[in-house]
């Protein structure tokens, strides 16, 4: 079976509003969210899958950095993503369709942080495995692979592979 990869996306810096959901991106988050795309690309980790919150800082992080891919995806937008629990997550994740490789998902803190750090089975690229579990900044990425189906997704059944985490 070919291996599968899960992407976990933490909305780049994100401004000021009435509303937490309706925050827009940050000057500085619009050159992470770009970023984001571009290492996505250079790196080879392009997903085929992207399910995002729908807050417009996760939406906004994604067109930025879809932007910079080719093809550009259009993301799903899952409200489970917004309600920022590692269980909500894992949900989603869990029914990404058996055809997709590689999915991403753009979310919020503390749930990517949290969930980054229990899929981790500690096999995986040290450097990686130390940033994410130094904190998980703004337009990090980190980048699992899985030897099963996403169905099959649990605490400790993902390799980190790596991590980045763009300045803007």
């Amino acid at each position: 079976m070919q291996s599968r990869r899960v992407l976990l996306i933490r909305h780049a810096k994100a401004g000021d509003a009435p509303a937490d959901i309706d925050r827009p991106l940050a000057k500085r988050g619009t050159r992470q969210a770009a970023a984001i795309g571009s290492w996505l690309e250079e790196s080879g980790r392009v997903p085929d899958r992207v399910v995002v919150s729908p807050a417009r800082r996760a939406a906004q992080t994604w067109e930025l950095a879809a932007a910079q891919l080719e093809p550009q995806l259009q993301p799903s937008v899952d409200p489970r993503v917004y309600d920022n629990s590692v269980e909500a997550l894992l949900a989603v994740l869990r029914e990404t369709p058996g055809d997709v490789r590689t999915v991403a998902v753009v979310g919020h803190n503390p749930s990517i942080e949290e969930l980054a750090a229990v899929l981790d089975d500690g096999h995986g690229n040290p450097a990686a495995h130390d940033a994410v579990h130094s904190g998980f900044p703004t337009a990090g990425v980190a980048v699992f692979s899985l030897a099963g189906p996403f169905a099959d997704l649990a605490p400790g059944t993902a390799t980190l592979d790596d991590f980045t985490a763009p300045h803007g």
